[in-house]
């Protein structure tokens, strides 16, 4: 396993948790199972990656299609608590926080780059949300040659139907789908 990596995706305040203003339904479920495997990576000294959606004040760098959101509700701006990781996951010192603007962890960050830098070849996936920021990355991670892995149980959508449809495709492409129990025993 010392070439296997945890990219944990978007467990941040303004999405995780009440009261938080994007709330995804399912990510409350969801912080046990990943903090499970966070555990576990730490104990074994592996890379853990926090891949975090950042934002300007301005909202300059949000996609155009949720502009009109930003301009309501900001959401994940650089330096605010929102931005942050939540507390039950907060990273600790040596690991790694990559901010992104767009749904893949790969698009228009150095993450290709750490992986191969760190000599990874199989990365873990968990967090939210399967459809958006999961997905992405996860094909884009395919696209780049990592052995992929996604924990169903530590990751989430706004419905069980959504969420359960795109572990179906991802499993299509060749993606390993594990559950938290799986993914501890295999590291």
């Amino acid at each position: 396993m010392k070439n296997t990596a945890l990219l944990i995706i978007d467990m941040q305040n303004d999405f995780v948790g009440p009261g938080a203003p994007l709330r995804v339904a399912g990510a409350d479920g969801i912080i046990e199972p990943i903090s499970t495997i966070l555990t576990r990576f730490r104990e074994r000294n592996l890379p853990v990656i926090h891949l975090l959606r950042v934002h300007r004040t301005d909202g300059a760098d949000v996609e155009h299609f949720r502009r009109d959101l930003f301009a309501k509700t900001p959401f994940a701006v650089a330096g605010t608590r929102g931005a942050a990781v939540i507390d039950p996951l907060a990273p600790l010192p040596d690991e790694y926080i990559l901010s992104k603007t767009r749904m893949s962890g790969f698009f228009g960050t150095d993450l290709d780059l750490l992986l191969r830098s760190l000599g990874i070849g199989r990365i873990v996936v968990l967090g939210i949300q399967t459809p958006n920021c999961i997905r992405t990355t996860v094909f884009d991670a395919m696209a780049f040659g990592y052995e992929t892995y996604l924990v169903s149980d530590a990751t989430a959508a706004a419905t069980g139907e959504i969420h359960e449809a795109n572990i179906r495709d991802m499993a299509a492409i060749g993606v390993r789908i594990l559950a938290t129990g799986e993914c501890s025993a295999m590291i």
